[in-house]
């Protein structure tokens, strides 16, 4: 394989990566959107008193609900979504590192490439 087309091949993977990241990066800040907002939920449900009414809405209606139900499903999504966090991080860790290896491989193939062509530019030398 030439070093032209090896270079569009780790190139190509390269970009893929990037777009990996970006997509993991996403995901990381959706996932942080909604921890804020069950710890603020989180937050209400401890200001509130035993014998306060607690509604859970379902589509269009509201839907009485158990507080011990409604504080049991807040702990249980806010432990879902610290997980996911967890492993989104872990996900955007791994890609960064095969990002740098990707990155350093483009740039070794750039350099080989322009060290091919200055070659192939000079003039034969005749003695």
């Amino acid at each position: 394989m030439s070093l032209q087309a090896k270079l569009q091949v780790v190139t190509s993977e390269f970009q893929k990566l990037q777009l990996d990241l970006s997509n993991a990066v996403e995901a990381r800040q959706r996932l942080e959107a909604q921890l804020s907002e069950n710890q603020l939920v989180k937050k209400e449900f401890d200001q509130l008193k035993p014998e306060s009414v607690v509604y859970k809405q379902i589509g269009p209606v509201l839907v009485k609900q158990d507080q011990s139900e409604a504080k049991s499903n807040v702990d249980t999504r806010l432990e879902f979504i610290t997980g996911e966090i967890k492993r989104v991080e872990s996900q955007i860790k791994e890609i960064e590192q095969k990002s740098e290896k990707k990155k350093t491989e483009v740039l070794e193939l750039q350099t080989s490439m322009q060290q091919q062509q200055a070659k192939a530019s000079q003039p034969a030398i005749k003695a």
